[in-house]
């Protein structure tokens, strides 16, 4: 018997919670998906002090799934919810023409364990295993997407070597800093966003060490007046390096989206990355394969330079959700040169951004 969302929520309503309620009248699962016979999901704690005690309440859920007909494996991950802390925001000042006093990039301050951003709901990575495949198009494109279906929206460039979201969204202003300390982000379609390369000469190189890469990232989360956000996506380089780790382990993390093409050479690279988060035990919310297809203008030919399909098997080999494929498209990298995401208009490539930024919506994770 194959079984369904439906069967799964049913078995887990079965679960009660000390204080009451049980996993699923208390909104506590997310990113459930079904790969033939294997099911993963989220248990999302409330706050990180009830998710430390709700360990048995993980097994049991895995435990009664996996005795369910037709469920061969299950995978269950346990986080925590970043509080909403904080008072409201207040409306930034105005800008103004006073470049800020502060310095960008400093060794990290210390901090006692992973921290949320308050005012922003859940944050969610956007990563790959090597440069080139298309992450930060994507990246800017999904947020923008998030943003036209009413979501309030953060977008943080993590590439602090080759910050490239302010040429892809359209902004060249230096953010303003009222007091040194704080830094008003900008607003691009929709979307509150924040990059190094709006804080430094763009035609200089970043010469920095691992601590001052951490010190840098630590600045953006905590100094940016990111406001009231449902979901702050972060772009981060290539690769699992020192940024990687310090978001991981630093900040309280919703999860992970990778993005790959379908060819071999970037999935060898990509299961790293996806291992990567395993390992600082970041829940995987979905693999994205791009330029999985090019279709020629003239003859509407289909070409799969990159292959194709790849990166959907690897998702059902691990057991992650698949959130869909993206075609090679002239007009998008268009588009991004020309700082306008072709998710802010309409089209085919706009309406395949509206599917993924709606199944990241329905599954609770944005």
């Amino acid at each position: 018997m194959a079984q369904t969302n439906e069967t799964i929520l049913a078995a887990l309503k079965t679960i009660g919670l000390a204080d009451g309620g049980d996993l699923v009248s208390r909104d506590m699962i997310r990113a459930l998906s079904i790969a033939d016979d294997k099911v993963r999901f989220v248990i999302e704690a409330p706050d990180a002090a009830m998710a430390g005690r709700m360990e048995p309440i993980r097994q049991a859920a895995e435990m009664i799934v996996a005795k369910m007909d037709g469920v061969a494996s299950v995978s269950v991950v346990l986080t925590a919810h970043s509080p909403n802390t904080g008072p409201a925001k207040q409306p930034p000042p105005p800008a103004d023409k006073t470049p800020p006093s502060l310095t960008i990039g400093r060794h990290p301050t210390a901090q006692d364990g992973p921290e949320g951003v308050p005012g922003v709901d859940r944050i969610v990575a956007i990563g790959s295993g090597k440069g080139g495949v298309g992450k930060s198009t994507v990246s800017s494109n999904l947020a923008v997407a998030l943003a036209k279906q009413g979501r309030r929206v953060g977008l943080l460039d993590a590439d602090i070597y080759g910050p490239s979201q302010p040429r892809m969204m359209g902004v060249n202003k230096r953010p303003s800093s009222p007091d040194g300390k704080t830094i008003i982000p900008l607003q691009a379609h929709g979307v509150t966003m924040m990059s190094i390369g709006l804080m430094m000469d763009p035609n200089k190189a970043v010469v920095w060490r691992g601590p001052m890469l951490m010190g840098a990232l630590q600045q953006m989360l905590t100094q940016v007046e990111w406001g009231e956000l449902d979901v702050l996506l972060v772009d981060l380089p290539p690769g699992t390096g020192d940024v990687q780790l310090t978001l991981c382990q630093k900040t309280h993390l919703t999860g992970a989206i990778v993005v790959s093409t379908p060819q071999d050479v970037a999935l060898i690279d990509a299961r790293k990355a996806i291992d990567m988060f395993n390992t600082l035990k970041t829940p995987i919310l979905g693999l994205i394969e791009n330029m999985s297809t090019y279709i020629c203008p003239q003859c509407g030919h289909e070409a799969h330079l990159f292959g194709h399909g790849g990166v959907q098997t690897e998702a059902e080999t691990i057991g992650a959700p698949f959130l869909g494929s993206l075609p090679i498209d002239l007009d998008t990298r268009l588009a991004g040169d020309a700082g306008t995401p072709i998710a802010a208009g309409d089209g085919p490539m706009a309406e395949a951004y509206a599917t993924l930024a709606k199944r990241l919506i329905d599954s609770g994770m944005s």
